[in-house]
Parts: structure tokens; sequence; C-alpha cells
């Protein structure tokens, strides 16, 4: 994304900043920001880089970590069970993947694509360890909402985790709830 510093009226409103705030912290003049807000001023290239770095912090520092979206009921299963009863579980808690551990440990997961890659007749022969693939990435409860949605372009769920202890996950559906 290109940054327009044209447009640091409205992102300073957004974040609640009066000018002078807004140029303190930025390390510029109220009177320079007055003016570029008022379109008089074309700001010199290091003016425009301390305001665009100063836009980017409040920005991160206002958005949402992963433990207020994550959901915190996790569904897993051990690699032991047998894969026709983690499909069964998947339908009856309507959910699209499921981690599977070893213990407390996160070992893979459990998609629909990764059931169907393996047939419909052979699940009853299969544990989840056969069926499962790669673990998705597991991140901590303080991890910004734009590194999770960065992941999850690329992994169907993320999960979380607070010191050694499994502590929710975030879907592709979970995010997009929290968009609107």
């Amino acid at each position: 994304m290109v940054f327009d510093v044209m447009k640091i009226g409205d992102m300073r409103k957004r974040l609640g900043l009066t000018q002078k705030q807004f140029a303190t912290q930025a390390g510029v003049s109220q009177s320079m920001i007055a003016k570029i807000e008022a379109g008089r001023l074309d700001p010199s290239w290091s003016s425009v880089k301390k305001i665009e770095a100063l836009v980017s912090s409040l920005t991160k520092e206002k958005e949402v970590d992963a433990k207020e979206i994550m959901i915190r009921k996790i569904i897993s299963v051990q690699r032991q069970e047998k894969a026709h009863d983690v499909v069964m579980l998947m339908n009856r808690f309507k959910i699209s993947q499921v981690p599977v551990l070893e213990g407390e440990n996160v070992v893979g997961i459990i998609t629909e694509t990764s059931i169907l890659n393996h047939g419909f007749d052979d699940l009853k022969h299969f544990d989840a360890e056969d069926i499962m693939i790669e673990p998705p990435p597991i991140l901590s409860e303080d991890t910004k909402i734009s590194t999770v949605a960065y992941l999850l372009k690329s992994y169907p769920l993320v999960l979380i985790k607070k010191g050694g202890t499994l502590t929710g996950l975030i879907t592709k559906t979970d995010l997009l709830r929290k968009m609107v």
C-alpha cells in the first residue's frame, strides 16, 4: 500500500489525535501538519517518512491481537483415533478441519481435502495420523491480526498457544467475522 501524506488529516482523526499531538509524536511542527492537511504544503521526503512511521506504529498499536478473535473451544483428535471417527466428529460439530495431537503436542491437521484425498472406502482402515497433513502455524496470543490474515492465505487455520498450552484457533471464517 502506498502512503498518501495528503490524507493524514483523516488518519490523524481516526487515531483520535489533535494536530499538536500528532506533530509532536511525528517530530514535526504543528503548523506543518496544518498546512499539509489544508493542501498548502508539499512536505519534504524526510518529513513524509517521519509521518508515515508514526501512522504505521500507531496503527499497529491499535491492531487487534489474536487472543481477541480466537476460538477458545478447540476440538482436536489424537493421532491414533480412527479416521472414520474423525469424520463423524467433524460432521457433528460442523467444522472443516481439526488439529491432530500426540498428547498435548500438535503433530498435524486433518482437513476436508486431506480426507477426500484418501477416498471414502479407505477411511475405516486408517487412523488420524494416516490422513493428516503438516501442522498449521502456531502463534502466540499477542500476534497481530495482520500476521494472522497473511498466514490464513496459505493455511486453513492457525493455532494459538500461551506458554506451552494450546489456547485457541483462528480460521478464515473467524477472521472474516471480525472484518464486519
